[in-house]
């Protein structure tokens, strides 16, 4: 079983989709908990460490082989409460930022300005002592549109200001809420974004921590 930690219930569904699609035989066990990120936005993620950390280590005495955190935000802290908890623990935007990390030029795209800064982090911890040259851009009022349920606007204010991208050999979507407004782009750029590999690689956790578990030896993630 592989649990997920979200900070909107909107990454419910689009987790379980990417499950059905993917990795059928996954068995997925979702927590959610919204005030996690308005204390991390409003005080700093260190904030909610020992919050996290509650989650995952109760997530994984339920049973969870491994945890993937979904929001950008906290995805840092939540990596640090690996030991405690007992099971890998992953971001999901890491294998995202493995990519972006072997190009150049980098322009990073977020709706809450708290993202900017971890994901920037965690590119420059990929890059294995490259130097890739950082920008980053902040979708205003954006997010109060997701806030307010409209997706649709949301996915497309996020789209345009994509478009309006120049100087740049990838864009990262920096938020899995922002991952449908990559197929709405007009942009030439390559635009990544984090739910599909990040779940792939939580996958393969989970597999990989049950299958020592039971003593045999893992194969593809289902």
């Amino acid at each position: 079983m592989l649990a997920l930690l979200h900070t909107s219930p909107a990454h419910v569904p689009v987790f379980d989709a990417l499950r059905d699609t993917h990795h059928p035989a996954l068995q997925l066990r979702h927590f959610v908990d919204e005030d996690l990120l308005a204390r991390a936005r409003r005080d700093g993620p260190d904030a909610v460490a020992a919050a996290v950390a509650d989650v995952i280590a109760g997530a994984a005495a339920d049973g969870a082989r491994a945890v993937l955190c979904t929001c950008s935000t906290i995805g840092g802290v939540a990596e640090a409460a690996a030991g405690r908890a007992g099971v890998p623990v992953l971001r999901v935007d890491r294998p995202m930022c493995a990519v972006a990390a072997r190009a150049e030029r980098v322009v990073i795209v977020a709706t809450v300005a708290s993202t900017l800064e971890p994901t920037a982090a965690l590119i420059r911890d990929e890059s294995r002592g490259r130097e890739p040259r950082l920008r980053t851009l902040l979708v205003e009022d954006a997010w109060e549109r997701f806030t307010a349920g409209d997706r649709d606007g949301y996915l497309d204010a996020v789209a345009a200001a994509v478009d309006e991208v120049r100087d740049a050999d990838v864009v990262v979507l920096a938020q899995a809420s922002m991952a449908d407004a990559a197929a709405r782009t007009r942009t030439a750029l390559p635009v990544l974004s984090s739910p599909v590999p990040g779940l792939r690689a939580a996958a393969e956790a989970a597999l990989s921590a049950a299958s020592a578990s039971a003593g045999v030896s893992p194969g593809p993630a289902a």
